[in-house]
């Protein structure tokens, strides 16, 4: 199973049993059992006001911090034993993600950092000393390099999220972005190591399609939703280009979230069935092989709306399990 790139993390000796998503018009919580099950016993959704939260690279986010901080505060309060310490997703297009290529990966840890530095600057729009980065090897290529999974996140961004939870009551001592949690969540609970596989994430304000193969990303595209162009359109573009340039095979499973707070059912299944004819494959749910624990009403939130952070929380079990 892959470990993603996380946005910032403070040591910790256990891995938290809550994770909070700060999203577009909603914030998700949601615990987990402790000890090696999975069990999920609670799981609580409050909307925010329209215009609340504007996640953007390069620009404040908090539009309304107090109505954010009120709302993370109701769901810490709903969840079960009012947890403080949380991990924490945040929207994909609070970040800029790029995939790197290095023909060599220095041996000292301080030279990579500063390689890695160095390459953001050309496509970060940001000031790169202002950025919290963060980075995890992808796959090797040919010739013995090495491709990196790269996020910056304006520090004083990163900070607005921390800020909110603090003010609520809560720490957030790891965050990471909704998409990468996404997909650690589909690595969890499913078979899915020896076929390439397509993430479409579509949420409020912003879709992203990944591409999964060997448990690593190789491909990552983020768009604001009033971009030109239909998602189907472009999945067709991003598949060509997966066959063309990634010398795809073809993908074994598809998955489709879509988190948006008002997204319903039929909304999904015209979606979903617009995505099968343009892949001539099933579009799946993410249904990661957790239980329901004390009493917990399974339908309480969408499924949906569980995934990221429940993935987020899986990927941290498992590092604190194997020392990752």
């Amino acid at each position: 199973m892959a470990v993603l790139t996380r946005l910032h993390r403070l040591f910790s000796s256990n891995p938290p049993s809550a994770s909070l998503e700060i999203a577009p018009g909603r914030v998700t919580g949601l615990t987990l059992g402790r000890g090696s099950g999975r069990a999920i016993t609670g799981a609580v959704t409050e909307l925010l006001p329209d215009g609340a939260l504007t996640p953007t690279a390069n620009a404040t986010n908090m539009t309304d911090q107090s109505a954010v901080s009120k709302a993370v505060g109701r769901v810490l309060k709903q969840l079960p034993g009012t947890p403080r310490q949380v991990a924490l997703v945040v929207p994909d297009s609070a970040a800029k993600v790029s995939l790197m290529t290095f023909e060599q990966i220095p041996a000292r840890q301080a030279d990579l950092d500063q390689l890695v530095r160095w390459q953001a600057r050309k496509s970060a729009p940001f000031k790169v000393e202002d950025a919290q980065i963060a980075y995890s090897p992808g796959l090797a290529t040919e010739g013995g390099g090495q491709e990196l999974i790269v996020s910056l996140m304006r520090r004083d961004i990163v900070e607005e999220y921390e800020a909110v939870c603090a003010s609520a009551g809560g720490h957030a001592g790891v965050v990471d972005l909704a998409s990468f949690s996404l997909v650690n969540a589909v690595l969890c609970g499913n078979d899915v190591a020896n076929a390439d596989w397509l993430l479409v994430h579509i949420a409020q304000g912003y879709s992203t399609i990944a591409v999964v193969r060997q448990g690593q990303v190789i491909l990552f595209r983020n768009r604001p939703a009033e971009s030109d162009g239909n998602l189907s359109d472009l999945v067709h573009q991003t598949t060509m280009y997966y066959e063309d340039r990634l010398h795809g095979a073809g993908f074994g499973r598809v998955f489709l979230v879509m988190s948006a707070p008002d997204s319903d059912a039929d909304q999904a299944v015209s979606l979903r069935q617009s995505l099968e004819t343009r892949l001539s494959i099933g579009v799946e749910a993410i249904i990661p092989g957790v239980e329901v624990a004390n009493g917990q009403d399974p339908g309480a939130v969408r499924p949906d709306l569980m995934a990221a952070p429940l993935g987020l929380l899986l990927r941290e079990r498992l590092a604190a399990e194997t020392g990752a």
